[in-house]
């Protein structure tokens, strides 16, 4: 009797197996060559298979409650029947590449629902907090039919914008400190944001978070909207309590609707799509020089030339990129 054929790892993401998600996910991670190309032949085969799910990023700056409120917001999608994964960059340690990864002990509940994934990823060296291969890895969950993808940033530094750039919606979210807390906020921050929720808003908390709101709206009236006649919202929510949270997927529900009916939703992907792409030209080129020992030696001797202002750093680029292809001339030479 022959046993029956294993399905392969794309066919068993497509599946939903949560297992191959969660393997294919490391392997799109890995810095292996063997596991990135075995990634991107599972990439290649589950593609037609993404898109469809509702891409959110959620940020805030520490203390603002981000796990606490993924935690109860995952919990109320899943409790009207949909399917949540969420992606969580986790601060790399900049001195040994090590990384807490405690989403799932942050995040406990939601980690024991069935409809629900939840992927710790460490941010390691990329720029802005936020793994190189998240993109990839939602992808991945989208392919394993997860309908709502939630993408939590370390919210320091550049993580923001990253995001922003990867993800349908942007939902910012703030402690109620009022104008007080309103300082501290990046006005470019705030203009990435399609939701501002003010959390902690139960107890003592109300009234501050009743004159955070005011001063949210009143900020983000000042703004240019980023799509024109949409302007963002301001919501007040308790984790805790579960108030304003189903609000608050009713809001971004809506917003995703018009942005898709308007023609918004598809040129933002295109563009998202267009910037992955030059993005990952630099990072392929960038690894290709440092795996070409010639080339590698004559990027640091050049690198040295910047540093001691022998040479202007886009000059030196030129430089490099010739000498990488191994042509000849002065121009731009340090």
């Amino acid at each position: 009797m022959t046993k029956p054929k294993l399905p392969s790892l794309p066919e068993a993401i497509l599946s939903g197996d949560r297992r191959a998600l969660a393997r294919a996910i490391t392997q799109v991670e890995s810095t292996k060559p063997s596991d990135r190309a075995e990634a991107e032949r599972v990439l290649e085969r589950i593609l037609p298979a993404t898109g469809n799910a509702v891409r959110i990023g959620i940020s805030g700056a520490p203390g603002a409650g981000k796990s606490t409120f993924i935690e109860a917001f995952g919990g109320h999608l899943t409790s009207i029947g949909k399917s949540v994964a969420v992606l969580a960059v986790d601060p790399s340690s900049r001195r040994s590449g090590g990384s807490i990864l405690g989403d799932k002990t942050r995040m406990e509940r939601l980690a024991r629902d069935p409809a629900a994934f939840i992927r710790p990823s460490p941010a390691g060296t990329t720029a802005g907090g936020v793994a190189r291969r998240t993109r990839e890895a939602m992808l991945l969950v989208e392919a394993a039919g997860f309908e709502v993808v939630l993408v939590e940033t370390v919210g320091v530094g550049q993580s923001e914008t990253a995001v922003a750039d990867m993800v349908d919606l942007f939902v910012l979210l703030v402690s109620p400190g009022g104008g007080d807390d309103l300082q501290g906020i990046k006005r470019g921050v705030m203009e990435l944001a399609d939701l501002v929720l003010v959390t902690k808003a139960d107890g003592d908390l109300v009234h501050a978070a009743n004159r955070a709101e005011a001063d949210y709206r009143a900020a983000l009236h000042l703004m240019r909207p980023k799509y024109p006649g949409f302007a963002p919202w301001v919501r007040k929510v308790s984790a805790l309590k579960n108030i304003g949270i189903p609000d608050a997927w009713s809001d971004l529900l809506k917003f995703h609707l018009e942005l898709g009916a308007g023609g918004y939703l598809r040129r933002l992907r295109e563009n998202q799509a267009r910037g992955w792409f030059w993005n990952e030209v630099q990072a392929v080129l960038s690894d290709t020089i440092a795996a070409d020992p010639e080339a590698a030696a004559e990027a640091s001797r050049i690198e040295a030339a910047v540093v001691a202002g022998k040479t202007l750093p886009y000059a030196a680029a030129r430089s490099l990129i010739r000498a990488f292809r191994g042509l000849d001339g002065p121009d731009g030479a340090p």
